[in-house]
């Protein structure tokens, strides 16, 4: 396929999960409106975000194995038309049930999407995978840098309703940009639900997720309570955050960038060295975090840690065999797994009373976890089997 062709078709998946990214991290900064206008306390808004999640979970697999028989590029055409009305229509939610059902239905192909369209990427350049995997994703990191921003000043001064008609647009918008440039793939031979379901029997498989949903923790384990983190323990005023925030956003950028680069290079060793990385930025967090700026740098270091992500994609493809689609979706459900895993951990330590830096030590600890489990799959890998890893 000629190169510009390929970067046009992953431009086209990169503002889909830009504008994924931008739906899902934007009410975070507008639950105080959303409150107020659906008659609730804000800790009951939260649960949107809860329910957005949990259709992230169940939607990958579904949607995976449903699609099936489907080309990769008519189901990221369905895919995204589900996310595009799902937030047109959070944004004319009369109510706080309406809306609650609403954000679950919008999360549910926010995994397959990423998992369909980082095997479309794949396909596209055989030599250089997990780079054009990591093209793709640009979108997601960008989305925390820019589109949460800015979703986030239109909803403060427009209402939060109309956040969602932005990011609704946004999905719109790459309908148009997939149909248009991802080339139509016809159907895998042999392609059905059963046949994705296969790949649950793959115990490679499991290991791999289980890596992500624990292994990625400690991001989450410490960034849900940066704010606090920032303010009550180094000291920071309330003003900087915003620039911590996005500081955030330029680590998990270039993570993206330079871990996608070294996976094309050696696989497992870029997974094994990424675990590593995030334990002692971790350790160096729990250390540092109540010392003044210190805390900035730990943020931005945290943050390259999402060079992890790309490369268990591309190891999933590699294990699952014919159960590509399936596989590759359900990275992203461990990714919302760990989002979970790591959040509740974190306010588990700082109730018990051991300080906001705690989080470093609990995220620590998930990487420890998860370098356990990359260990029990090289383990794994080391013995005889019957089955032979396969290429997106």
């Amino acid at each position: 396929m000629p190169i510009r062709a390929a970067r046009l078709a992953e431009l086209a998946l990169a503002v889909g999960s830009f504008g994924i990214g931008t739906g899902e991290f934007a009410i975070m900064g507008l639950l105080p409106n959303v409150a107020g206008d659906v008659g609730v306390t804000i800790p009951q808004a939260g649960h949107v975000i809860s329910a957005y999640a949990l259709g992230v979970v169940v939607g990958a697999p579904v949607f995976a194995v449903l699609g099936a028989r489907l080309s990769r590029r008519t189901l990221l055409l369905g895919l995204m038309a589900i996310f595009a009305a799902g937030n047109l229509l959070s944004a004319a939610a009369p109510g706080y049930g309406t809306l609650m059902a609403l954000r679950f239905l919008t999360g549910l192909p926010h995994g397959a999407y990423f998992g369909v369209a980082a095997l479309v990427a794949a396909a596209m350049a055989p030599g250089a995978r997990a780079q054009a995997v990591g093209r793709v994703m640009l979108g997601l990191t960008i989305a925390t840098l820019l589109g949460t921003p800015l979703a986030t000043g239109v909803g403060q001064a427009l209402g939060w309703r109309a956040a969602f008609a932005l990011v609704g647009a946004i999905g719109l918008l790459t309908m148009a940009l997939v149909w248009r440039f991802v080339p139509y793939d016809p159907p895998a031979a042999g392609a059905s639900p059963l046949r994705e379901l296969a790949g649950l029997r793959r115990r490679q498989v499991w290991l791999t997720l289980a890596i992500g949903a624990i292994g990625s923790g400690g991001m989450f384990a410490t960034f849900s309570y940066i704010t606090p983190t920032l303010t009550k323990a180094a000291g920071l005023p309330e003003a900087v955050v915003p620039f911590v925030l996005c500081l955030f956003g330029v680590g998990m950028i270039l993570g993206n960038i330079v871990g996608p680069r070294l996976a094309d290079r050696a696989l497992l060793p870029t997974i094994g060295c990424a675990l590593v990385w995030n334990i002692a930025v971790l350790v160096l967090f729990g250390l540092t975090a109540g010392i003044g700026w210190f805390a900035v740098v730990d943020v931005l270091l945290i943050g390259t840690g999402f060079a992890l992500s790309p490369a268990l994609q591309i190891r999933l493809m590699d294990v699952a065999a014919e159960s590509q689609t399936l596989a590759a979706a359900l990275n992203h459900s461990a990714f919302n797994i760990a989002n979970a895993l790591g959040a509740w951990l974190g306010g588990v330590a700082i109730a018990a009373g051991y300080g906001w830096t705690s989080t470093g030590w609990v995220g620590a600890l998930l990487g420890l976890g998860g370098l356990a489990v990359f260990a029990l799959s090289l383990a794994g890998e080391a013995r005889p089997s019957g089955h032979a890893p396969s290429k997106a």
